[in-house]
């Protein structure tokens, strides 16, 4: 049960290299892996990938292609619990990371922004806090009563971020993968690592998200495998949804494409103790609620052409977990993106491979693994 973007267009191939000893492996061949690989092999270090399936197989080939700033919580909840001076830093971070993304990605990204609708008047005032909060700290973001059709009626009113894009996942995280090995990584697909004593590198980073590698210990607890289902729906005929949207705190999410099908997930909440799962499979209630949220949407029903499920980490702060662990002073994490890992992922990826090469970003110890540990 393989995603659209997957199957729209063929993966690169990564023949066999001589394998020198490397100074680092990196567990992981989704966006934060060959993100990783891609910072240390251009600063000189030796570096191999794993994936159990192949580059993009997980999360970064499955999730509903949306390239946005900031972390999992809104902006004035992340002013609150970390703090004015450091939830600004976090978003111009998250801003700049985007931005590389882009140009590291090409054509795999396109920049639209995002809208975030709101379903009723409660969710009005959260976004309406949201945007004065951006607003007040020098962000770009507008603020819309007035809808197109066919959100006009159905959404109440909805807070447009300009910076936010629109990608495709799978691209994107291949073109990583293969500016990685013409910088002299080693990728190497359809290997799973099955415990740490195979590998050799002095230094160890895991970067499997909501998939279990076993390989963390108890600090894998901390991370929550969570489910996103998705659909892909036949081309429209049709122009109707410029950018990516997201409406009821993000339970739902649709966009379409340039060649007008259109890719909708969510509706997790109709199921959602069951959706706390590592088992990657669609479910005949949820999906059936896609079915009827995006007919509602067009009008019309849908024809849908693929179906299919990732798995992504969640944790109880919101906060990605990136750095050193805690209890083994080999290994690093990069992991936890509640959701939000195109871009988080492709930032954290690097902001690990800097820490291992000797520079620690100063927003890192905010995104430190031990602070659950320890709790």
């Amino acid at each position: 049960m393989s995603s659209w973007w997957l199957t729209s267009e063929p993966g690169p191939s990564f023949p066999p290299r001589e394998r020198h000893r490397p100074d680092v492996e990196v567990v992981g061949a989704g966006v934060t892996g060959c993100s990783c690989a891609l910072s240390l092999a251009r600063n000189g270090a030796r570096v191999r990938v794993y994936d159990a399936r192949e580059v993009a197989g997980g999360a970064s080939g499955r999730n509903g292609g949306f390239a946005l700033r900031g972390g999992a919580q809104p902006y004035d909840r992340a002013r609150e619990s970390l703090g004015g001076d450091a939830a600004r830093d976090y978003w111009r971070l998250t801003e700049d990371y985007l931005e590389r993304f882009a140009a590291a990605a090409g054509d795999a990204v396109r920049r639209t922004g995002s809208m975030r609708l709101a379903v009723d008047e409660d969710e009005r005032e959260e976004l309406r806090a949201e945007y004065e909060a951006l607003r007040a700290d020098g962000f770009a973001a507008e603020w819309r009563e007035e809808l197109p059709r066919p959100l006009a009626g159905r959404f109440a009113a909805a807070l447009f971020h300009p910076p936010d894009s629109s990608t495709h996942p799978a691209r994107a995280v291949r073109r990583l993968a293969q500016a990685a090995a013409a910088a002299g990584a080693v990728i190497v697909e359809h290997h799973r690592v099955g415990a740490l004593d195979e590998l050799e590198a002095e230094h160890v980073v895991i970067a499997t998200d909501g998939y279990r590698s076993g390989l963390l210990g108890d600090l894998e607890e901390l991370i929550v495998p969570t489910r996103g289902q998705v659909i892909a729906t036949e081309p429209l005929s049709e122009r109707l949804f410029e950018m990516p949207h997201y409406s009821r705190h993000g339970f739902d999410y649709w966009q379409q494409l340039d060649d007008g099908r259109i890719i909708a997930g969510g509706f997790r909440d109709i199921a959602l103790e069951g959706e706390f799962t590592h088992v990657e499979e669609t479910t005949p209630a949820i999906q059936g609620a896609l079915d009827d949220f995006v007919s509602g949407l067009v009008g019309t029903r849908v024809a849908v052409a693929q179906r299919w499920a990732g798995i992504f980490g969640l944790v109880r702060d919101f906060m990605p977990l990136v750095g050193r662990h805690p209890r083994d002073e080999r290994m690093w994490v990069a992991a936890g993106y509640s959701g939000h890992g195109n871009v988080l992922g492709f930032a954290c990826g690097d902001l690990v491979a800097q820490a291992i090469l000797g520079s620690e970003h100063p927003l890192l110890p905010a995104f430190d693994p031990g602070r659950l540990v320890h709790a």
